[in-house]
């Protein structure tokens, strides 16, 4: 049974940091590209970051560029997503999430292109 479970959210001022944490089980975790998301209230769930299966390469939209950064430790079963300099629409819940089949290489940001999510983390960033 694969099982991701997040943590690491809060609320922060503009301009703060946050770290998020995913750990995963029920899987061969260095077999799966994995992606962080986020949702914010009444809009469409986005790609935020992606990394792919032996940490490699990552992948990032272009509104956190430079601010986020992912990172995977396989010994862990652990995925990151480190945050900062966070901004107001940075708010909402952030997903982790593994792709949908056996993939080294993958760095899609399309939620499609993942089949399973943790239960989300709520970070919200005030000004």
């Amino acid at each position: 049974q694969v099982t991701l479970v997040e943590s690491g959210g809060g609320s922060v001022q503009t301009g703060g940091s946050l770290r998020l944490y995913c750990v995963a089980s029920g899987f061969i975790y260095g077999d799966y590209s994995m992606g962080w998301f986020r949702q914010a209230s009444g809009k469409e769930r986005e790609g935020v970051a992606t990394v792919t299966a032996r940490g490699t390469s990552t992948r990032y939209a272009d509104s956190v560029k430079g601010r986020f950064s992912i990172a995977r430790d396989d010994a862990k079963k652990m995925l990151t997503l480190q945050m900062r300099d966070l901004q107001p629409e940075d708010t909402g819940m952030y997903y982790c999430a593994r792709y949908r089949t056996y993939n080294l290489y993958g760095l899609s940001l399309l939620s499609s292109d993942y089949s399973y999510w943790g239960q989300g983390t709520q970070v919200t960033v005030s000004s």
